[in-house]
């Protein structure tokens, strides 16, 4: 346990040795965290209070969590319901953005590091703790996003990544704990990890990192239904939204956080929203990851086209281009960027007026945008003679000669 001593800290923000008393550390209580609650304890001799976040986790039992971490020498632990301010303060953007990442990653992980990390300020300057440990690793995503919003958030705060510093492998670490009698879920024969919470599960690991391998999704995707093997009819589910956000399933008005909770579970039961995805890491790496997301599929499928119903074509074909960047900022870990602000301005203003009903359908992992109402549709076209607005075929003759003009003299040119 003394390979922490190669690690040669070069940030001024990363805690030294010996200068730190208190942390604060961000707990799951899985393998990771369980084991780096010990570790701080042994090696930089510093009090512990641990932060659990309730952002709709789908398979954790938080109770649980925070017994597990007083047993092991947390000094306070506490869990935080932020189910709420996570879906209105973060996803709500999500959603106006059509949160996609080099395809269909809704991006819960980046999502939920933002509220994370908000949170853990909060919480970190309000218990007067020197700095806020962490279970990323060297190579991943995650520790540019924590260690870049902390100190945003609060420049004079230390930060503490361990598993930067101890370079033990995930058998060392299960053998740690196994050492330390620190009960954890991850085995040598279900090598995967997850983080979760109510936007999705994204699952990496094991067989899912070798891009040669199919990966047994059945072993490890256990929150809702396989699309093959439900069991359901064809279903047709309403979901009507108010300025860009859902409100009410079926004519059921429901709190942003609950509603997804709610499609979780309607679109999870037909199997809907799983996807493998190889995205670029910012660390230059490509990685694989399998992403469970049933409700987040559904709003996303169904915001898209009543937004593209509602705007122009010009409109639409920029605010495909700032969804894009906004992902990539997201995903990127630059969500207090002035330039995130000023999306975030265009995309409420382009949400004024996606509002309506959408009728969507559900079966076998697919769902499609089937039917959909709004005061505010610019469809006009008809096959009807008569019925359209205000447009004048007798002006199409002429459209068609002036627009096709340069096309046709370059082909005659030739």
């Amino acid at each position: 346990m003394e390979k922490h001593i190669t690690y040669k800290k070069v940030a001024s923000y990363e805690a030294e040795y010996g200068d730190i008393k208190k942390v604060l550390l961000l707990y799951s209580g899985g393998l990771d965290t369980s084991v780096i609650l010990k570790w701080l304890q042994d090696v930089y001799k510093v009090k512990v209070i641990t932060l659990t976040l309730d952002i709709g986790q789908q398979k954790d039992d938080l109770e649980a969590v925070k017994q597990k971490a007083l047993t092991f020498g947390a000094e306070k632990a506490f869990v935080h319901d932020a189910k709420d301010e996570f879906a209105n303060l973060i996803l709500s953007k999500g959603i106006k953005a059509n949160a996609s990442y080099q395809g269909d990653y809704h991006l819960s992980t980046p999502m939920g590091r933002v509220i994370t990390s908000q949170i853990a300020v909060e919480y970190a300057l309000e218990h007067g703790v020197d700095a806020i440990a962490h279970g990323c690793t060297g190579k991943g995503n995650d520790q540019v996003r924590f260690d870049g919003y902390i100190t945003t958030l609060a420049p004079k705060l230390k930060v503490i990544a361990p598993i930067r510093e101890w370079h033990m492998s995930r058998d060392e670490e299960i053998a740690y704990a196994k050492e330390n009698k620190i009960p954890v879920t991850a085995k040598k024969d279900f090598p995967y990890s997850v983080d979760d919470n109510m936007w999705g599960m994204t699952w990496e690991g094991g067989e899912i990192e070798d891009f040669t391998k199919v990966p047994h999704i059945e072993k490890f995707l256990t929150a809702y239904t396989l699309p093959e093997k439900s069991k359901l009819k064809k279903e047709l589910v309403t979901l009507t939204f108010k300025k860009g956000i859902p409100t009410h399933i079926n004519g059921v008005a429901y709190p942003l956080s609950k509603l997804i909770q709610k499609l979780n579970e309607m679109g999870g039961a037909h199997g809907v929203g799983i996807t493998h995805v190889i995205e670029d890491r910012l660390v230059g790496l490509k990685s694989r990851g399998v992403y469970e997301q049933p409700g987040a599929h559904v709003i996303i499928t169904a915001h898209k086209v009543l937004e593209q119903a509602v705007c122009t074509r010009h409109l639409n074909e920029t605010k495909s281009a700032l969804d894009t960047k906004w992902a990539y900022m997201c995903y990127g870990a630059l969500w207090h960027d002035p330039l995130m602000d000023a999306i975030h301005a265009f995309q409420d203003s382009v949400n004024e007026k996606v509002t309506g009903i959408v009728t969507l359908a559900l079966y076998t992992g697919v769902v499609e945008v089937v039917a959909l109402d709004s005061p505010y549709t610019l469809h006009s076209a008809s096959f009807n003679v008569g019925e359209g607005y205000n447009y004048n075929v007798n002006a199409s003759a002429g459209f068609v000669e002036v627009y096709t003009l340069q096309m046709r003299m370059a082909k005659q040119r030739k």
